[in-house]
């Protein structure tokens, strides 16, 4: 079952470096006022929450104890990233502070996972 749970932690940490890198790669295009969501950011927003959603199962099934207030709001800030991410997809440019808003989200989450223990 060890295995099973880090192949999932190994695609879950897939999906936040797709989502993070489609990020920093539109900085340069964020500070000309061009940035758009790039598919990258939504693929990996979606890998996040469905292996997220599996981490937790996985670690339940193997009666790990899980810590639910960090992990909702963790899936909090994922539902608010992917939603944002979800609506603009289309559009071809995003506005800077809605664009810094999923790269900041994005950067908390990853400090919310390493840093609350």
């Amino acid at each position: 079952m060890d295995v099973v749970t880090n192949i999932f932690v190994g695609l879950h940490i897939i999906g936040i470096a797709s989502l993070l890198g489609g990020f920093l790669t539109q900085m340069k295009a964020m500070s000309a006022g061009t940035a758009r969501f790039v598919p990258a950011m939504l693929h990996g927003a979606l890998t996040m929450l469905v292996t997220g959603i599996v981490l937790v199962g996985l670690n339940q099934a193997q009666d790990h104890p899980l810590n639910n207030i960090k992990l909702g709001i963790k899936m909090a800030v994922l539902v608010v990233i992917l939603a944002l991410v979800y609506v603009k997809r289309d559009d071809e440019t995003v506005d800077k502070p809605l664009f810094a808003a999923v790269g900041g989200l994005t950067v908390a989450n990853i400090f919310i996972a390493v840093l609350w223990t």
